[in-house]
């Protein structure tokens, strides 16, 4: 593992946002969702695809509060249009376990 500085840390903008709506994503190599989260009114809804059907199904991922890195450039998978890259840990199995706040925050609201 290698040091990174203070500045280099506040490069990277990791948001608060709320998954709007979630659909199957047959396309995807690996089964995934996409997802339309709602980042508030600075940033608005953006766009991304996830691998986290293990433990999630689509109805109960709407309302949830997700992080997510907000400030990479979109990236296009398959006809889907990444625009940020939802954030998640790995159990022991190593499916995505969601990143989320304890508590409600207003969307939008910036880690540090």
């Amino acid at each position: 593992m290698s040091n990174i500085t203070f500045d280099d840390f506040l490069k990277v903008d990791v948001r608060v946002g709320r998954i709007t709506r979630a659909e199957p994503f047959p396309e995807a190599r690996k089964p995934a969702y996409k997802l339309w989260i709602d980042f508030g009114p600075e940033l608005g809804e953006k766009r991304s695809s996830a691998q986290i059907t293990t433990h999630y199904t689509c109805e109960e991922l709407v309302g949830r509060e997700v992080l997510a890195v907000v400030n990479f450039p979109p990236r296009q998978i398959g006809p889907v249009r990444s625009e940020v890259l939802v954030l998640g840990l790995p159990d022991g199995q190593g499916n995505v376990v969601l990143v989320e706040p304890e508590r409600d925050v207003p969307e939008g609201g910036r880690l540090h």
